[in-house]
């Protein structure tokens, strides 16, 4: 062979090697990404070919899903009461892909994941088609209902959790979307979609403010100072007075710390402070523990830690901060900031002995067989009190709902245990506060529920405008709803 025909022959042979190596490389390593590649529309095609599993409440599905003639796409996804369940639910939608459990569990709703291998493996033997298998949720439809209805038409956001496992069974945000509106590809679902955005409405209707949003928590947040204060020993005992002068002046500043109306709240008790819901004595607790031990204690709570539940929620922040600033935080106010849900697990470690449960929405994930092929176990997060301290903070809570601000929140033969808050808001306080209540309700039998209320927005009177006005009746609703289904 001559010169130029060998050096043709080998430049062919080197692209016929390199042609084998790419094709070798694609089809061994870049499979599982090329194959889920969210621009691969034949993963979307294969999604919608056929019904997705679904996402159970007690043993009734919130989703279902429908035939389409989109064009290659064969079901789209319904949804029952789409606007109560979207913040637990999230979306899935052919245009716009999908949130929250939809997409966590978009591989067991869509029947491909690894888990159902048995599951399709008989499937291709017997000749069914393949099916998705379901998520099983923690969730108590009726205290859904109660705590979705009870918010109504105000922008806020409950979250209840069973303080014995950790299991969520309420997560309700207003105003909330219906989740069928854009789950197509038509244009009109389109304009639902892009209507439904922050920037086109100011409400921001998909929003979780549930797990999302971060409100100052006002007084609610004074049940942790007092945690603080007895894990600390600055006080032990809750029917002591404390050294708390008034007026109090803030450290370092010349500014006094007010209190809201006339209330006794000069040396007051642990028990009557938290009763009445004196500023002046947490304002004080927070500074004289200082900064490093409130973080301390707010982080056993779960402040500045992310949680999952499986879905993402952000985290609350307890700051650090200078003296003053500390003790306005020590009252909820400053740079303090929490989700609906992280208070409701302060209300839930004190509820079930100073243990804090580890917050979960999933029970278990089923095959199409029903066959479960995950179960969900509690879990331990923290222990934030010890026994005989929580058990000392639950008789100041409950004093606050039989004589305090929160008698809106007392079920007959039902001990409630609960605290109000009324969060400054705006620069200057010059926006409606925040309307927030944290209770957890006890009976015989043990403590199957505990709940955080936040109001965003009320169109009440500014003056009217308290946790003890607006969100306990909420609360007490829920805890109601609860309580029904385990008698």
């Amino acid at each position: 062979m001559n010169k130029p025909l060998r050096r043709v022959a080998i430049f062919c042979g080197l692209l016929v090697l390199a042609l084998l190596i790419r094709v070798n490389w694609v089809q061994f390593v870049q499979a599982d990404e090329l194959k889920n590649d969210s621009h691969n529309r034949r993963v979307a095609i294969e999604r919608y070919s056929i019904p997705r599993g679904n996402i159970i409440v007690g043993d009734k599905p919130v989703t279902g899903s429908t035939t389409t003639d989109s064009g290659d796409f064969k079901y789209k996804r319904t949804y029952k009461d789409g606007p109560m369940w979207a913040p637990v639910t999230g979306y899935a939608s052919q245009a716009f892909d999908a949130n929250q459990l939809e997409k966590l569990y978009d591989p067991v709703l869509t029947g491909t994941d690894d888990k159902l291998f048995f599951s399709r493996t008989v499937d291709m033997f017997t000749g069914e088609k393949q099916q998705g298998g379901d998520v099983v949720t923690t969730l108590n439809a009726k205290a859904q209902k109660a705590a979705f209805d009870g918010l109504g038409k105000q922008k806020g956001a409950v979250a209840a959790v069973n303080p014995e496992t950790g299991a969520i069974l309420a997560l309700a945000s207003t105003p909330s979307y219906d989740p069928s509106s854009f789950a197509g590809m038509s244009d009109k679902d389109a304009k639902a979609y892009i209507g439904l955005q922050k920037k086109n409405n100011p409400d921001d209707p998909m929003l979780n403010r549930a797990l999302r949003q971060t409100y100052p928590p006002g007084s609610t947040f004074k049940v942790v100072t007092a945690a603080a204060a007895l894990e600390n020993g600055l006080y032990t005992d809750i029917d002591a007075k404390t050294n708390s002068p008034l007026p109090w002046t803030l450290p370092d500043t010349r500014v006094q710390l007010k209190n809201e109306g006339n209330i006794p709240c000069e040396n007051a008790t642990l028990r009557e402070a938290l009763r009445w819901s004196c500023n002046t004595v947490f304002g004080k607790i927070s500074a004289d523990l200082g900064n490093k031990k409130m973080i301390e204690e707010s982080e056993k709570f779960g402040f500045n830690d992310e949680h999952f539940t499986p879905v993402r929620a952000d985290a609350s922040i307890y700051p650090e901060d200078n003296r003053p600033q500390n003790a306005m935080a020590g009252i909820g106010q400053a740079s303090n900031r929490a989700t609906p849900l992280q208070m409701a697990m302060v209300a839930s470690a004190v509820a079930n002995g100073g243990t804090l449960m580890k917050p979960y929405m999933v029970d278990k994930l089923v095959a199409p067989n029903l066959n479960v092929i995950q179960q969900q176990q509690p879990e331990k997060l923290s222990e934030p009190l010890k026994p005989e301290n929580a058990q000392k903070l639950q008789e100041m809570m409950e004093t606050v709902v039989k004589t305090g601000t929160g008698t809106n929140a007392q079920i007959p033969g039902v001990t409630v245990g609960g605290k109000t808050g009324t969060a400054q808001h705006g620069e200057n306080n010059k926006d409606n506060p925040y309307a927030w209540f944290i209770s957890y309700a006890k009976t015989d039998k043990g403590t199957p529920v505990a709940v955080a209320v936040v109001i965003e927005g009320s169109d009440a009177l500014r003056s009217d405008i308290a946790g003890g006005r607006l969100a306990a009746p909420v609360a007490k609703r829920v805890m109601e709803a609860v309580l029904d289904g385990n008698q």
